[in-house]
């Protein structure tokens, strides 16, 4: 077989045009542009969990009451408190309160009684109480579950401060009632036939606060009291009594 030879040869042209400089980016944006797209979309996407982060609340109480989820409870009709009788062959039920506050909640927070016994159908109160011992006023927000989850379909509140905004200022404390009863059809769900405790929690979220300060000893509101013939005025701290020497006021501690 006869071989052939290939030989090639690089032949270099005058005012060749110069190789084309491509983009780093697809479509012909440049690096920089793309930099800027990306820091667009981290800015919307920082936003967006921002705002997501306000709405959380009500967020969570609208998927809460559609799905069930988290023992979400229900709430009581009109119609239905009117013909509510107590269950005559139900069992009785344990109910757990159980109450907690949030890493950022200052606040105390307990239920008032540990547990009640309802039948299926019998209306119920129970009550917590919460408290702010801070120095500034403080807004908070409870979101609650039912334990097992299956049982808060049966859960029915009457009367509940979930979901509402709670502000106590400093040395404030306030009972929270929960109004609720037990559904009677919960006899007749075989899924249910060995539960005979259910536990109601309530978390307080920390939604603001200001710098409203308690009045202590050393930061309290003067009055202004008059004396002496120029009616010059004096701050004078409550508790104390002014005597006029001299057209002046002087102060002395009550006793």
């Amino acid at each position: 077989m006869r071989m052939c030879r290939v030989s090639w040869t690089v032949v270099a042209t005058r005012g060749a045009r110069p190789c084309r400089r491509f983009s780093s980016a697809p479509g012909g944006e440049t690096l920089s542009e793309r930099n800027q797209r990306h820091a667009m979309y981290m800015l919307s996407l920082a936003l967006g969990t921002l705002g997501v982060s306000y709405a959380s609340v009500p967020l969570y109480k609208v998927f809460c009451q559609a799905t069930g989820f988290g023992g979400t409870t229900q709430r009581a009709e009109d119609n239905r408190l009117e013909d509510l009788t107590p269950a005559e062959d139900g069992r009785v039920l344990k109910i757990t309160f159980t109450a907690d506050v949030s890493d950022e909640m200052p606040w105390r927070f307990k239920p008032q009684q540990r547990s009640i016994k309802v039948v299926p159908g019998e209306t119920a109160l129970a009550f917590y109480k919460a408290s702010n011992s801070t120095k500034t006023a403080i807004t908070g927000v409870a979101t609650y579950n039912v334990f097992p989850p299956k049982a808060g379909l049966y859960f029915n509140k009457i009367q509940c401060f979930c979901f509402e905004e709670q502000r106590l200022r400093p040395g404030d404390e306030i009972d929270m009632p929960v109004f609720f009863f037990i559904d009677k059809d919960i006899l007749k769900d075989k899924s249910m036939g060995n539960v005979n405790h259910i536990t109601l929690s309530y978390t307080f979220f920390k939604t603001g606060d200001d710098s409203e300060a308690i009045e202590t000893e050393e930061s309290r509101e003067y009055r202004v009291e008059k004396g002496g013939p120029e009616d010059q005025h004096r701050a004078i701290a409550p508790g104390a009594r002014g005597q006029a020497i001299g057209g002046n006021v002087a102060t002395s501690p009550t006793r």
